[in-house]
């Protein structure tokens, strides 16, 4: 069903001023603007005909930017298609690495170096519990899928993965974990083990204030492990839902007026009831596109993919 308002119609709205807001960026309005034109005239057509009836069609042509929510359909039924040839006939389990709110204004300013961690913390953290005999004792593998948001479109840094129950062995044979049937790894654990080495992977990064460090080391992070999928094919299936994801879709868009847009959410600390929120116009455009990450910022999200890191 089509929804009933867009995120290009609040940018319409109030073009002229997000082109001057002192908290949107080039990289963002450029952005912003593929997202405003997408599927009208000012990026071109065709006209499709019927030759029986004579019936005419103008179909407009997409922005095909990774932000817009109406071209990520199509990407991510592409995406789904491709990592098809590469499932296998293993449990598979749902691992959530969740960054504290205390790293979200470094996030803002340095965001390569703030995501390149998170990664490979992340990676460190299975690839050391998969090594660990009591565990698995073998290779392990992993796909990533980095968000930066949260239900209210207010910064939130997560990386969700997709991790096999069984591994490979240095001997080339596969080894199936301990767990099976349950959690890969014991959560708790794995929370302090990536708050360590999210620390160190920071640290070789840039120097961050000693202040910043000991805030990190006070927070209980969260690491969320769901059980396992029932089959392979599921896996997909359930990834198809974050992969290409933009920060708000235009479904959850509940009311776009002169000055306010209301759009739903639902609160995960409230067992994820669904309530409302209205915005200012100009801070929900802002809050929208904070969640858009350039290679000229230093860090993009394809950069990672294939890389040694997440090795399999």
């Amino acid at each position: 069903m089509k929804p009933r308002f867009e995120v290009a119609q609040v940018l319409r709205q109030h073009w002229a001023e997000v082109e001057h807001h002192p908290q949107i960026n080039r990289w963002q309005v450029r952005t912003l603007s593929a997202l405003r034109r997408c599927r009208t005239a000012d990026l071109g057509g065709h006209v499709d005909a019927c030759k029986d009836c004579g019936n005419t069609r103008i179909s407009y042509n997409s922005c095909r930017n990774r932000h817009c929510p109406k071209c990520q359909g199509k990407n991510r039924e592409d995406w789904i298609a491709k990592r098809e040839a590469e499932l296998l006939s293993v449990p598979y389990f749902h691992v959530v690495f969740t960054l504290p709110d205390t790293v979200n204004q470094l996030a803002m300013c340095q965001p390569k170096a703030v995501y390149d961690s998170l990664f490979e913390a992340a990676w460190q953290t299975v690839r050391c519990f998969a090594k660990d005999p009591k565990h698995l004792g073998a290779k392990a593998g992993m796909i990533a899928i980095l968000h930066s948001w949260g239900q209210s479109l207010s910064l939130h840094p997560h990386l969700h993965c997709i991790v096999p129950g069984d591994g490979l062995t240095k001997s080339g044979r596969w080894k199936m974990a301990k767990t099976q049937g349950k959690y890969l790894f014991p959560v708790k654990a794995m929370s302090k083990v990536f708050r360590a080495k999210y620390v160190k992977a920071l640290k070789s990064r840039i120097k961050p204030e000693k202040e910043l460090i000991d805030q990190l080391f006070q927070k209980e992070w969260v690491v969320y492990a769901k059980r396992p999928f029932g089959h392979p094919k599921a896996v997909l299936e359930y990834l198809g839902r974050y992969t290409h994801k933009v920060a708000i879709s235009n479904h959850r868009i509940l009311d776009i007026g002169p000055t306010q847009t209301r759009f739903s959410y639902k609160d995960y600390r409230q067992g994820a009831q669904k309530l409302e929120m209205s915005l200012d116009n100009l801070e929900f455009i802002r809050r929208f596109s904070m969640h858009y990450l350039s290679r000229a910022s230093g860090f993009y999200p394809e950069d990672w993919y294939g890389s040694d890191i997440l090795e399999s």
